[in-house]
Parts: C-alpha cells; sequence; structure tokens
C-alpha cells in the first residue's frame, strides 16, 4: 500500500516539503488511543507519540494530532517508534466541544470530504439532534451526508423523509439497511480512491455493520440494541482510519450522545439558509424573531411553512454559540496571563543581573 492511498496528494507534498528537507517522513493518523497512535507511512504502519515540542505548543486539545491528519515523523529503521513533530495544516475537521463546562475542542476527524451522518429508522431518530450534526460538519469544510439506517425495519419512511426534508438544504439523504445491503449502491459514489469519508452517529445506528459491509470483512463487533428503549451499546472504543481495497478511506468513530457546539457561524448559516434568508426580509435588521412588528420568519410559522420546533432549534444554537464565544474569550485572556506568568518566571534570573 502507498500513502496516495490514504489520500496524499500533491496538496500534502506541497505542505510537507520543509519537514522532508529536514529528512522527516510523512504518514496518516490511522488510530488514537489515550497516550498514543499508529500512524502508516502507506509502507509501515508504527507507534507515535507526540513530541515534547508539538506538546508543549499544544495550547487547546485540537491542537494535537487526530485521526485523518498527516503528520512529519522523526523516525529510525531500526525503531517501530515514530515521534510525531507536526501536524500539517488541516484542510476539514469535524470537530465538537468537549464534554463538561470548560471550552477545550475535541477533533473527531480531520481531512474528511464527507461526512456520513447516520441515524435509523426507529426511536434513535432526532431531528434536531441532525441539525447538530449538519452543523458541524458544514463548520468544519466537509460534505455532510445523512444516512436513514434500518430500512428493514420500518414499513412507513414517509414521515421520516418529511422531517429530513425540512433540514436537508444542500445535504444529500439516502435510505439504506446495513443489514440486508438496501440502498448501499448509492454510496459507491463518496468510496472512491483518495475520498476520505467519515462516520459520526449514536450507538446503536448500524455504523459497525455499514463498516464491514463496506471493507468487506468484521474490522469491528457489532452488539444488538437494547430492546426496552433501542439505545445502542458502545463497540467502536476509539477513532480509527481504514482503506477499502476497492479505494475510497473510512474513518470510523465511536457513537455520540452528547454533542456540544462551539462557535459555528457559518455551519448555522448553512443549516438553517431557509431562516437566514427570511430573516432578510425582516422589518428590523436587529430582529429577534419573537414579537416584532414586520418579522418574516414569524410569518413562515404562522403561515406553516416553517416549523416552530425548527425556529426554536435555531435560536437555542445561537444562544448556545454566544455563549461559548464568551467563555472562549474569557479562556483566552486566562491563557494569556498564563503565558506571561510563565514567560516573566523565565526572565527573572536574567532581570536580577
Amino acid at each position: 500500500m502507498k500513502l496516495s492511498d490514504h489520500g496524499w496528494n500533491e496538496h500534502w507534498q506541497n505542505l510537507f516539503a520543509p519537514y522532508a528537507a529536514e529528512g522527516m517522513v510523512a504518514a496518516r493518523v490511522t488510530a488514537e488511543h489515550k497516550n498514543s497512535y499508529r500512524v502508516s507511512t502507506g509502507d509501515v504502519e508504527l507507534q507515535g507519540e507526540v513530541s515534547g515540542r508539538l506538546r508543549h505548543h499544544a495550547i487547546r486539545r485540537s491542537d494535537s494530532p487526530a485521526v485523518g491528519d498527516f503528520v512529519a515523523l522523526r523516525r529510525s529503521e531500526t525503531d517501530s517508534l515514530a515521534i510525531i513533530d507536526a501536524v500539517l495544516p488541516r484542510r476539514t475537521v469535524f470537530i465538537r466541544k468537549a464534554a463538561g463546562k470548560g471550552l477545550d475542542d475535541q477533533v473527531v476527524a480531520a481531512n474528511i470530504d464527507a461526512v456520513f451522518i447516520m441515524t435509523a429508522l426507529d426511536q434513535d431518530f432526532n431531528l434536531r439532534r441532525l441539525e447538530r450534526y449538519v452543523t458541524l460538519v458544514w463548520e468544519g469544510g466537509a460534505q455532510p451526508i445523512i444516512l436513514l439506517n434500518k430500512a428493514d425495519v420500518c414499513d412507513d419512511r414517509a414521515p421520516f423523509l418529511d422531517d429530513v426534508n425540512e433540514i436537508k438544504f444542500g445535504v444529500p439523504v439516502h435510505v439504506l439497511s446495513a443489514l440486508t445491503s438496501e440502498g448501499l449502491e448509492a454510496l459507491n459514489q463518496y468510496l472512491r480512491p483518495g475520498f476520505t469519508v467519515g462516520f459520526v452517529g449514536s450507538s446503536g445506528v448500524g455504523k459497525s455493520t455499514l463498516l464491514n459491509t463496506l471493507l468487506g470483512r468484521e474490522a469491528q463487533t457489532t452488539r444488538e440494541v437494547r430492546e426496552d428503549d433501542h439505545r445502542g451499546r458502545h463497540t467502536t472504543t476509539h477513532r480509527q482510519l481504514f482503506v477499502r481495497a476497492e479505494g475510497g478511506i473510512i474513518i470510523d468513530t465511536p457513537g455520540m450522545r452528547e454533542l456540544q457546539l462551539g462557535n459555528v457561524h457559518e455551519g448555522v448559516q448553512r443549516t438553517f439558509s431557509d431562516i437566514e434568508r427570511l430573516a432578510m426580509e425582516c422589518r428590523f435588521s436587529d430582529c429577534q424573531h419573537k414579537n416584532e412588528p414586520g418579522c418574516a420568519v414569524r410569518a413562515a410559522v404562522d403561515r406553516g411553512e416553517l416549523s416552530a420546533e425548527r425556529l426554536f432549534s435555531y435560536d437555542k444554537l445561537l444562544k448556545e454559540m454566544r455563549h461559548a464565544n464568551l467563555q472562549f474569550d474569557e479562556d483566552a485572556a486566562r491563557e494569556k496571563k498564563r503565558q506571561d506568568r510563565v514567560a516573566n518566571k523565565a526572565m527573572k534570573p536574567f532581570k536580577t543581573r
């Protein structure tokens, strides 16, 4: 296998040129564990660890390597351990706010061309959660693609499709069954050499089953969902990159039940492009779409052209984004103070001479 099978091309070669001049080796991160990585040079797969320099300069969690990243390695021919010395600038990224009250972020997958957002035609289906996924994908620069799985257990698909049509602006939607292979031929257009697709969705929606089918082998274990509430059990425990023998790259991710958003201004604009267009017709440029006179958005709700639930979701995401921006400013100020203290401490011996 060559590194080009992992998506390496002229774009990455040009970015890597300064590191090649230093004798480093190019690779792509294929798996991420708690304290280490797996990286592939195309010729060989190695265990990777982050260099002290890279770790020191990683202010946020997202500054560290992630699955899908192209990196510069230092290694010896006799050692299976490689040192990751640099991460090449990401072209696209799927990133979410890490769980908890802080503003740290987590890269789920890097340098992806498209993201399969999987949900199931059962109790897992949640339109508002789909909106969040679509928003994050748009914000990161990739193409969102909605997959409605488990068509084999759904007698009436029309209500689900009607719901998705409300939010799918610019987003392809495919109905399929990973278990019976119904509808899988439609995915071939995305699974081509050099093209990277990420898988995201809740546990139990069938990501592992679909992955195994597309790879033609048992790459991930699968388990049945719980009978009482149809909630899935985690079978994928870490993010991992796979290369198909027929061409195409897939990044599988563990199921996500919590999906917090950070600053996703562009993502919100694209996901809610219908509301954004209506807002341009409001009488007041700062209309909050509550009780203001001449509000085109509220008028669309009153006419039944826009659901009140979608408007509520839009407003909720805007509030969440504003809160994240405020918290980011506070965190940035604290980080600057910390860096100033470190710099002053380092200069103290020189000031006393």
